[in-house]
C-alpha cells in the first residue's frame, strides 16, 4: 500500500494517514499541547524559522508545527484525500 504525504509547507511532508486534527494555535489548550509534546519528545518543528500558524496532531501523539495556515493544510488534505 503506498502511503500519501501532505504537503505541510516549505519541502516538509506528514504521511496523511496518520493525522487526527489539524488546529490553529492561538488558543491556551493549543499552547500546553505544544508544552507538553516539547517536555515529552514528540514535538516537531517544521516551520524553518517562520511564525507557527497550525499544529498538526498525529495518531502517535506527535505534534508538527507549521508555517502555513490550517485552513490551506485542511484544504490539501481534502484534496489528497479525493484523488484516492
Amino acid at each position: 500500500m503506498k502511503q500519501k504525504l501532505l504537503n505541510i509547507g516549505f519541502g516538509s511532508t506528514v504521511v496523511a494517514d496518520r493525522i487526527i486534527a489539524v488546529v490553529q494555535p492561538n488558543s491556551a489548550p493549543m499552547k500546553r499541547l505544544r508544552d507538553e509534546a516539547k517536555d515529552n519528545k514528540r514535538l516537531v518543528d517544521a516551520t524553518h524559522g517562520r511564525r507557527t500558524r497550525s499544529m498538526i496532531i498525529t495518531d502517535s501523539n506527535h505534534v508538527v508545527l507549521s508555517a502555513i495556515q490550517a485552513e490551506t493544510i485542511s484544504l490539501r488534505y481534502t484534496i489528497l484525500k479525493a484523488s484516492e
